[in-house]
């Protein structure tokens, strides 16, 4: 128990015997129940994890017949936790790169009722410049590009290093959100944090160690490549987003700024493609002061909506 909460640690495990144990011997007493979802390991992990059950009663593991992927291993223990009525339940991964001795960092903010999720920030670290010393500029750059498009698509818009997985969920957050649709692979992260804010969950960022083990692996994040893959999950994301947000769950005219915003932008951009190469390759016989106007009115009135719609959405996600 912790300040009288009931609170449950989520293990999302693949091919981790080795760090397991050490990752489970670190777990402090706060914690009443530990599900290590085994993602169908091919490793010796199950056997591993049920010897530790043994000496530690918290100790449960929830098996996968098939690899589904680490989002699937979380949402498996979220709903186990709630099942076993758990107020909060924590995420970390299983190769011993997250220290559970900061986990009341993450707790506190959901016992006093200010936030519904917190993730952890590892650019929030009084040691940042040690952290940033050990990521490779092309990591740096990737996490960068990531937490812009997801800022945009979650509309958690003051949040940074999305793709941390260290956090601390409220059941009630677990029961409502609809886990049947959401992401199940690498990039679960993101698309969590797009169907928090779609829910109407505040969002509190917490500041954590980054561990990194000598001779180990040190994340599945590989920078620009991980980019490009998860851009069209978030893309869609924050059409479904603004739709389920804005217009089926409540309305917000911010939806109508975004689409205008999307529509106008594009299209005065092409159309001043198409006077720019009228100009030079024509001789200019498309260009015309009225339509010259048009396009920059189409231009700026674009940027304006999309900015507008931007601040709007900003504003909401800080609101219960």
């Amino acid at each position: 128990m912790y300040r009288d909460k009931k609170i449950a640690l989520v293990i999302p495990a693949y091919n981790e015997e080795k760090l397991i144990v050490d990752t489970l011997r670190s777990v402090p007493p706060l914690v009443d129940r530990i599900y290590v979802a085994d993602d169908a390991s091919p490793d010796r992990l199950a056997e591993v994890v049920l010897g530790i059950a043994k000496t530690d009663p918290r100790v449960n593991l929830l098996r996968h017949k098939t690899n589904l992927g680490p989002g699937a291993g979380i949402i498996t223990g979220y709903r186990q936790s709630a099942a076993d009525g758990c107020d909060i339940t924590l995420v970390v991964g299983g190769d011993n790169q997250m220290l559970l001795s900061e986990a009341a960092h993450f707790l506190d903010p959901l016992v006093d009722g200010t936030a519904d999720y917190a993730k952890g920030n590892r650019f929030l670290d009084a040691n940042l410049e040690d952290t940033l010393s050990k990521m490779p500029p092309i990591r740096l750059f990737g996490n960068w590009l990531i937490t812009a498009l997801t800022k945009i698509a979650s509309g958690y818009y003051k949040t940074m290093d999305v793709v941390d997985g260290y956090t601390a969920i409220t059941r009630r957050a677990i029961e409502t959100i609809n886990w049947s649709r959401a992401w199940q692979g690498y990039g679960y992260p993101m698309d969590f944090l797009v169907r928090l804010n779609a829910y109407g969950f505040r969002l509190i960022d917490i500041p954590r160690t980054a561990v990194y083990l000598p001779g180990e692996r040190q994340s599945q994040i590989k920078g620009f490549n991980y980019a490009l893959k998860v851009t069209p999950m978030l893309v869609r994301d924050f059409f479904w987003r603004l739709n389920f947000k804005y217009m089926y769950r409540d309305f917000h005219p911010l939806v109508f700024f975004y689409y205008l915003g999307l529509i106008l932008l594009p299209a005065g951009f092409l159309s001043g493609l198409y006077l720019v190469y009228d100009k030079i390759i024509r001789g200019g016989y498309a260009v015309t002061a009225p339509r010259s106007i048009l396009v920059a009115l189409m231009v700026i009135s674009g940027v304006q909506f999309l900015l507008f719609a931007m601040l709007f959405d900003m504003e909401q996600a800080n609101q219960k």
